[in-house]
């Protein structure tokens, strides 16, 4: 990975950050983004002065569409990009509101597919682009409708650009991660009783008994990127324990 650079969107906490230390770790160059700023700033420290950490809000058109242009302003070129950032929205079909819709396809596809597109220009030919969405994309679980809906859209995504953008020297993958300990399970607003319960049901629900880790995310990602996986082309690999088997 040594004079490789990398963009990782999201990159700021949980997978997205676990992934930019190991490209990191690797000798790579890393450009990550956020929109807190609070974890923006701990990004900082945690990857160092070598690292750029933009502001940028996947949820935000005038965001996705400018990053390729700010990202340009620190790269001539770009070896690879992990399109991470996302929003975790549970609850039933009755709660809800066009506003829970839009939030989570904005920042989940719509957010995705800009981004993607504004970094066609910075984008090396060959370069590689992982996009990342959920083992619940084609799963049916309940109070999940909507964000599971994003997933599966950018599961379809990163089948029909793998062949569209090929030709450019872009390939194009899929990871689709199961439960993982990450800040998104921190801020689905359960009480600590309900948490504690929702976090042993899933983890009850995989072939391995436990959750998963960003790192363990983040190799698989870092795969990807590499020219390891030259060969694996418009794929959607699952990291997920088995959950998706139980």
């Amino acid at each position: 990975m040594k004079n490789h650079t990398f963009l990782v969107t999201g990159g700021t906490t949980g997978i997205g950050l676990a992934t930019a230390q190991l490209l990191q770790a690797d000798g790579a160059r890393v450009i990550v983004t956020g929109r807190n700023p609070a974890t923006l700033a701990a990004a900082r420290t945690a990857l160092g002065a070598s690292a750029v950490v933009l502001a940028s809000d996947s949820a935000s058109l005038a965001d996705a569409k400018a990053l390729g242009a700010e990202v340009k302003t620190h790269t001539a070129r770009l070896d690879g990009a992990f399109l991470n950032a996302g929003l975790v929205q549970f609850g039933p079909v009755e709660a809800m509101t066009p506003q829970h819709f839009d939030d989570l396809f904005n920042t989940n596809v719509r957010g995705v597919f800009f981004q993607l597109q504004s970094l066609l220009p910075v984008l090396a030919n060959p370069s590689a682009v992982v996009l990342n969405a959920s083992v619940v994309a084609d799963l049916g679980l309940a109070t999940l409708s909507l964000y599971s809906a994003t997933k599966a859209a950018l599961v379809s995504l990163g089948q029909t650009l793998a062949v569209e953008l090929a030709p450019r020297g872009l390939r194009l993958n899929t990871v689709s991660p199961g439960p993982i300990t990450t800040p998104a399970v921190d801020k689905l607003g359960f009480t600590a009783e309900a948490q504690k319960g929702f976090e042993d049901h899933m983890a009850a629900q995989t072939l391995v008994k436990r959750f998963g880790t960003p790192l363990e995310v983040a190799r698989l990602v870092r795969f990807l990127l590499s020219a390891d996986s030259r060969f694996i082309v418009g794929a959607n690999l699952t990291v997920d324990g088995g959950f998706r088997l139980s």
